[in-house]
């Protein structure tokens, strides 16, 4: 089967898989009775790596303050992934083992590497190391691609609607170039939200994707415009919205970027008379500022000191209320599995023994989790002194 041919099933990644893996896999797989079954964990392991190391191949400046990262794996194939999908970084800053979840940017089309692109934040630990420091040749481990921020072509429309602010443009970027590979007949309009044209990320691409593929509409949204610009001014509420996207019926909606976005969409999308089925959201992160979150108690300070006990021995460490708990234990030396580091994966699931934390609303803690104490230490504040297993 050629890419070609695969037309409007541009999002299907189970047959870009067979088409990317090595011919084995994709033999044994089109046809089970090939498969030995000795050979089941070697295919399943091929397919779903949990870590591959990866060297940084090439480093692209996007913007003043925006690198793209093309990685290629180290002495194995690359898995296969979804465009919307992310991958987790896994890297060592300033003496502390962390990570960190990006969006890949590379469609899946394009084989033997795959792309990150991350935006510095002056004050970020890690995306500011990313951007100043890690030079071609750099190695790291990185996890097979998570999330569920795609398009499933047995549940949505073939009319998207994509609404990027800032560094969000990264997961559609995927999307938009697997549709350019793939000569996809799917319908595309993305609505890109910026602060000001020297922010936003793939401009000329964007810019040259618009004007040839007729099925690919894109439109930029300046907040800071610059003296005599023409363009589509404002925030992404749904004044601004309402002539760009048209008629909402038949459609659906993909949001991603900055958390204070996310509230704004909600209700500019909801004003519009857009259904909540209709619509999907990329999991953000921890907030600039927990003290913000709509809960959060008011009585505690940010840099409030709480102590954390690690049950099943003698560890205690002094943590800040307006830190995630999961980078706490990381600063502190404490090692625990995660991959999306947004509350939604539940890798890093830990149960709360003693005391109280404060999780954002929208955290995907199961009920059953949380009935019996459970956890998402990326997304959680302690608000008094805990007790955690983990």
């Amino acid at each position: 089967m050629a890419l070609r041919d695969l037309g409007d099933s541009i999002f299907d990644m189970t047959q870009i898989g067979l088409l990317v893996g090595k011919k084995i896999y994709s033999r044994s797989i089109a046809d089970e009775r090939d498969i030995d079954p000795a050979a089941v964990p070697e295919l399943v392991a091929g397919l779903h790596q949990e870590r591959v190391p990866a060297v940084v191949a090439e480093i692209i400046q996007e913007t003043p303050t925006t690198k793209t990262f093309r990685l290629v794996p180290a002495g194995m194939p690359l898995f296969p992934f979804r465009p919307g999908q992310f991958l987790t970084l896994f890297l060592t800053v300033d003496g502390v083992r962390t990570s960190r979840a990006y969006s890949i940017s590379s469609p899946p089309t394009r084989i033997g590497s795959v792309d990150v692109t991350v935006r510095g934040v002056p004050d970020g630990f890690v995306s500011a190391y990313l951007v100043d420091e890690v030079v071609e040749g750099d190695e790291f481990e990185i996890s097979g691609p998570g999330g569920f921020f795609y398009a499933e072509p047995l549940i949505d429309t073939n009319d998207l609607v994509f609404l990027a602010g800032g560094s969000g443009v990264t997961p559609f970027m995927s999307m938009i170039r697997t549709a350019v590979d793939l000569r996809s007949n799917v319908r595309i309009n993305m609505i890109y939200g910026s602060r000001t044209v020297d922010d936003v990320i793939f401009l000329d691409e964007l810019t040259r994707i618009g004007l040839e593929y007729e099925n690919i509409n894109v439109a930029l949204v300046l907040s800071e415009p610059p003296d005599g610009y023409e363009g589509v001014c404002g925030l992404l509420d749904a004044h601004t919205l309402d002539p760009l996207i048209g008629s909402i019926e038949g459609k659906t909606f993909f949001v991603c970027g900055p958390q204070a976005m996310y509230g704004l969409c909600d209700e500019s999308l909801a004003t519009l008379g857009v259904p909540a089925r209709s619509i999907k959201k990329e999991a953000a992160g921890p907030p600039p500022d927990i003290t913000m979150v709509e809960g959060w108690p008011r009585e505690i300070a940010p840099d409030e000191v709480f102590t954390v006990k690690i049950a099943d021995g003698r560890q205690r460490i002094q943590v800040a209320a307006g830190e995630p708990l999961l980078n706490s234990l990381e600063r502190n030396g404490i090692a625990l599995d995660n991959l999306c580091r947004s509350g939604e994966c539940g890798v890093c699931r830990a149960g709360l023994l003693t005391g109280r934390v404060f999780m954002p609303a929208g955290v995907a803690v199961c009920k059953t989790d949380l009935a019996h104490g459970y956890i998402h230490p990326c997304m959680s504040y302690p608000i008094s002194d805990v007790t955690i297993r983990l």
